[in-house]
C-alpha cells in the first residue's frame, strides 16, 4: 500500500493507524486565528512574530499542516506524519509564556529524513521491509537520535519523516519502495534531487521552515541543487550519526541542514553540531568549532580579499567541460565574486595529478555489515528485531538479497580499512597543498555541470533510472571529508535552479558560511515555487 496514494485527510487516518499504532485524530481544518502564510517564512522572522506575539506556535504548525494538506498529496514529500505535533507546539507556547526558551529554534517547524531516528516512530529508511504498511516490520528505535534530540533541545517542533529511496542509494531521484515517488517542487518532470529529496521537496514546497538530510555521495547537495536551497555537507565527525540508519558511517556518511537561507541553515548547524558521547567520532571537532557559534558574523563583507579555486579537468573528468548554458551562468556568479572583493584562479589543480589519485583509490572497505549491526543494536526494546539475523528469522526473507551478510569486522581491524584510510591521507596532503599553494580560501564552483535531470530518464522505459546528477563536488568530498555550502544564485532557461558551492579544508564551515551568506545577500537569486494540487484524475 503507498501511503500518498490517497488524499491527505485519509493519509493522515492511516499513518496514525499504521505508523504510530495509537489513537489518534486526522488534521483539522484551521480554527479561526491569524492568517499566517508560511511561504518562504524563515527562523529569525518566525522569532520576531512570536515576540510580538502575531502568533502563537500552535496557530503556525496549524499553518504549515494546512500547506501540507493543500499539497503534500502531489508532491509525496513524507513517509510520515508526528501525531503529536500540536501538542508539542502547545508545550512550547507555555514554555515561552513562562520566560522559558529551549533555544534558537524554539517553535521552528522542521522535518527529518526518515533514516534518522524519532523515539516511537517507525524509522523505514525508506524500505519496505521496515514497514508494516507495506508488509513489513515496523522498526521502532525506542529513542531519539542524537540529533533529533538537539533539535528538541533547541525547541524545533519536527512535523514528519521525508521520503528517501531505499537506503539512501540513489543521488539523483527519491523513490522508496514504502511510499513512492517524490516530485520536484519547482518542476515535477525534473528530478528532486536524492537522497535528501523529500526534505528538498518539503523544504522548498514550505511544507517546513528547514529539514535534516544526510550525506554519503552527494545526498544533501544533489537535492539543495535540484530544488534551490541552502545545504552544508558537513566535516566528517562533526554532527553525530548515532540514531541514523547506515551506508558508510564509519568513513563518510554525514548529517546537515537543508534551507532557504544561510542564516537558516547556519543557526541548525550550531545546534546539531559538536562532541556526543554517543558517536565518539564527534569528538574530533574538539577546537574546531567557533566558540561564538555558525551563525554570528555572518556579515555582506566576508567575500572581501578572498580567493577562490575555479572547476576545471584537473579536479575530474565528468561533467567537464561545463554545459554551455552552465557555463554561462557559472561565469555570471564568478562576476559576483569578483564584485564583492574577491579573486579567483583558474583550475588551481591543473597538473597536479589530483584526478589520477583520486582514480587510483582503493575500494571502501565494506563497512555496511559492520555499520548496520551497530545501529540495529541501538534500537532498544521497542523494536522487534535488534540485528539482520532477527529481521530475516522474523519476516522470512534475506536482507537485502543477501549483500550486508559479510562478516560485520571493525573495519580499522582489516587491511582494506587500512588502505583506504592511508589513501585519504594521501589525497587530503595533495589537496591542501594545492589550496595552499595557490593562495586559496576555497573552492567556487557550480553544484551541477548541467541542468537537473529529467524525474523520467527515458519515455519508453518509464522505470529506467540512472543515478546521474550532474554533480561536480561530490563524490570526490564526500571521500576526503571536507564541508560544502550550497547557495541559490538564479534560474535556468527551463526555471530550475542554478546553484553554486563553496568548498574548503575540514572543519572550515564557519568560513564557507560567511562567504555563502555575503553571496547570499548579494543575489538574493532564490524564488519560491508555484505549487498545484495533484491533477484530478
Amino acid at each position: 500500500m503507498r501511503i500518498h496514494s490517497k488524499p491527505i485527510g485519509i493519509t493522515l487516518i492511516i499513518v496514525c493507524l499504521f505508523y504510530f499504532q495509537e489513537a489518534c485524530t486526522p488534521l483539522e481544518e484551521s480554527a479561526v486565528g491569524p492568517t499566517i502564510n508560511v511561504v518562504e517564512l524563515t527562523v529569525q522572522e518566525i522569532q520576531q512574530a512570536y515576540e510580538s506575539e502575531e502568533y502563537t506556535s500552535v496557530d503556525l504548525t496549524q499553518a504549515f499542516l494546512d500547506q501540507i494538506k493543500l499539497y503534500e498529496d502531489h508532491y509525496n514529500s513524507f513517509i510520515s506524519m508526528n501525531p503529536n505535533v500540536m501538542e508539542i507546539a502547545s508545550t512550547l507556547d507555555n514554555e515561552r509564556k513562562s520566560g522559558k526558551l529551549r533555544g534558537p529554534l524554539h517553535g521552528v517547524p522542521v522535518v527529518i529524513k526518515d533514516n534518522i531516528d524519532y523515539a516511537g516512530l517507525v524509522t523505514t529508511a525508506g524500505f519496505s521491509g521496515f514497514s508494516s504498511v507495506t508488509g513489513g516490520l515496523d522498526m521502532v528505535p525506542a529513542d531519539n537520535a542524537a540529533v533529533v534530540e538537539r533539535l528538541h533541545n533547541a525547541g524545533a517542533i519536527i512535523l514528519g519523516k521525508t521520503n528517501l529511496p531505499d537506503f539512501a542509494g540513489d543521488g539523483t531521484r527519491t523513490k522508496s519502495s514504502v511510499s513512492g515517488t517524490t516530485l520536484n517542487a519547482y518542476d515535477v518532470t525534473k528530478a528532486p534531487g536524492g537522497s535528501s529529496g523529500g526534505t528538498a521537496t518539503a523544504v522548498n514546497a514550505s511544507f517546513a521552515v528547514l529539514g535534516l538530510g544526510t550525506e554519503t555521495g552527494g545526498s544533501i547537495q544533489n537535492p539543495a541543487g535540484s530544488q534551490a536551497l541552502v545545504g552544508i555537507k558537513p566535516t566528517f565527525g562533526l554532527v553525530p550519526l548515532e540514531g541514523v540508519v547506515p551506508i558508510n558511517a564509519t568513513y563518510i556518511d554525514v548529517v546537515g541542514p537543508l534551507a532557504k537561507t544561510v542564516y537558516d541553515a547556519a543557526v541548525t548547524l550550531d545546534v546539531i553540531a559538536g562532541p556526543s558521547q554517543e558517536d565518539l567520532a564527534t569528538f574530533a571537532s574538539v577546537g574546531h568549532m567557533p566558540t561564538e557559534g555558525y551563525a554570528n558574523g555572518l556579515t555582506q563583507t566576508n567575500l572581501e580579499n578572498k580567493r577562490f579555486g575555479l572547476v576545471g579537468a584537473g579536479w575530474r573528468e565528468q561533467w567537464l567541460p561545463l554545459d554551455p548554458e552552465t557555463e554561462r551562468l557559472y561565469q555570471e556568479a564568478i562576476q559576483i565574486l569578483k564584485g564583492r572583493g574577491a579573486s579567483v584562479v583558474e583550475d588551481p589543480f591543473k597538473n597536479s595529478r589530483f584526478v589520477e589519485l583520486y582514480e587510483s583509490r582503493p575500494r571502501v572497505p565494506s563497512v555496511g555489515p559492520h555499520d548496520m549491526m551497530v545501529y540495529m543494536q541501538g534500537l532498544g526494546d521497542s523494536s522487534p528485531f535488534s540485528s539482520v539475523e532477527e529481521w530475516e528469522m522474523l519476516t522470512g526473507q534475506t536482507f537485502r538479497g543477501g549483500r550486508a551478510q559479510a562478516p560485520p569486522a571493525r573495519p580499522s581491524a582489516t587491511e582494506e580499512g587500512d588502505a583506504f584510510q592511508a589513501w585519504r591521507m594521501q589525497i587530503r596532503s595533495l589537496y591542501r597543498s594545492i589550496l595552499h599553494n595557490s593562495d586559496l580560501d576555497g573552492l567556487f564552483f557550480p553544484q551541477a555541470g548541467a541542468p537537473i535531470r529529467n524525474l523520467i530518464e527515458d519515455p519508453e522505459r518509464p522505470d529506467y533510472s540512472p543515478n546521474n546528477h550532474p554533480e561536480l563536488a561530490s563524490n570526490i568530498i564526500n571521500e576526503l571529508g571536507v564541508p560544502v555550502v550550497t547557495v541559490p544564485f538564479t534560474y535556468y532557461q527551463d526555471g530550475t535552479p542554478f546553484v553554486v558551492v563553496f568548498i574548503g579544508d575540514m572543519w572550515t564551515e564557519q568560513e564557507l558560511l560567511a562567504y555563502a551568506y555575503d553571496f547570499e545577500q548579494t543575489t538574493l537569486g532564490r524564488i519560491a515555487p508555484s505549487l498545484l494540487p495533484k491533477p484530478s484524475s
